[in-house]
């Protein structure tokens, strides 16, 4: 046997396997050509076995002819393979689509009803209405911030161990770690302390609302992409009694005057002394159940004294002003006044919850 003698041999087992490949219809018939024309008892297996007993030379021509064609026939499974999913995966998407247009026999058609503004949303508002008649006014910020408003300014340099109190979203910039969607409101602060103090506007008495979002499992009470909403007061001689005063005041005109705070010693890196504040759970108006952990009380945000560090960030003179700072979060607080047991409900988009409000 010579190379020229077997070239027909080659050219004939490719021509078959072609016709094989052609035919195949379903992923199922693909995979059983592959495994003829290719596996390991396949013809061209087979001849490549062969080999063995040819001479040197005869066996270095058939060997290419014989690669060739493996590689050949290769590339026309991989292409029938593609073609073959395409057309089961179109099929597969027309057989899930969902008809909207049916209509059950027998029913009125009426037109659409009109939507509204969902329930964080009016919460929100609520909430700047409250703010508003305290003297308050609304201010907004970025929801993609740099490293040095979210962090660096409010006394938290890298590396610093409070970071990891925030599990944050970086952004896939240039330098790493330098862009991020911001983990709170607190940057909002920094920017307004910023105008202020270079355009000559301090004193400063405003809230500050919006979407913040950190990498938290979504449990009853937490959900990583939420709504906050953080106050600042900078004038001359505010004290910690000022700041207690206002979450009070802000509690019973919110929730109710039957619904009280307190407020427990903590530690934030942007307040000095810092504190959390917590509401009577309006679940079980303090008796204890399931979403207050049977305490009678559920967090509702922090709050503090700006601490100096901050205030030497934006350039205001400590000596002169002092302020206080809080944040507390929208979703928690819609939890809290409609009686929500799981906040998880508020992105599920259940009409049936989204009706009641």
């Amino acid at each position: 046997m010579t190379g020229r003698g077997a070239e027909p041999d080659v050219e004939l087992l490719v021509e078959s396997a072609r016709d094989a490949i052609e035919a195949a219809e379903t992923s199922d018939d693909i995979r059983a050509v592959a495994t003829a024309v290719s596996g390991k008892r396949s013809p061209l297996a087979l001849a490549h076995r062969s080999l063995g007993a040819c001479s040197p030379e005869e066996r270095k021509q058939r060997g290419q002819l014989l690669n060739q064609a493996r590689s050949e026939i290769e590339g026309l499974l991989e292409r029938r393979r593609a073609q073959i999913e395409a057309v089961e995966s179109r099929a597969a998407m027309e057989a899930d689509r969902a008809d909207l247009s049916e209509l059950v026999p027998g029913t009125v058609v009426t037109a659409p009803g009109r939507g509204h503004l969902s329930l964080v949303t009016r919460t929100r508002d609520a909430l700047e209405d409250v703010f508003v008649g305290m003297g308050f006014e609304v201010a907004e910020g970025p929801e993609i911030e740099t490293d040095w408003y979210n962090f660096g300014a409010l006394n938290i340099p890298p590396a610093h161990p409070a970071r990891g109190m925030w599990d944050t979203f970086y952004l896939d910039l240039d330098p790493p770690e330098s862009t991020l969607l911001r983990t709170h409101t607190s940057p909002v602060q920094i920017r307004l302390m910023e105008g202020a103090q270079a355009a000559g506007r301090l004193p400063i008495h405003a809230v500050m609302p919006g979407r913040c979002y950190r990498r938290d499992t979504p449990d009853a009470r937490h959900l990583a992409v939420f709504h906050q909403v953080e106050g600042l007061v900078v004038d001359e001689g505010i004290t910690f009694a000022d700041l207690a005063g206002t979450i009070e005041v802000f509690t019973a005109a919110y929730f109710g005057a039957d619904i009280h705070a307190r407020l427990r010693p903590a530690y934030f890196p942007f307040t000095e002394p810092s504190a959390e504040f917590e509401i009577t759970c309006t679940i079980c108006r303090g008796a204890g159940c399931r979403t207050c952990s049977q305490t009678g009380w559920i967090e509702l945000g922090g709050c503090g004294m700006v601490d100096p560090a901050v205030f030497a960030a934006v350039g205001i003179d400590t000596e002169r002003w002092s302020g206080f700072a809080f944040g507390f979060g929208i979703d928690r607080c819609a939890q809290m006044r409609h009686q929500i047991a799981d906040m998880r409900v508020l992105t599920e988009n259940d009409i049936r919850f989204i009706r009641q409000f």
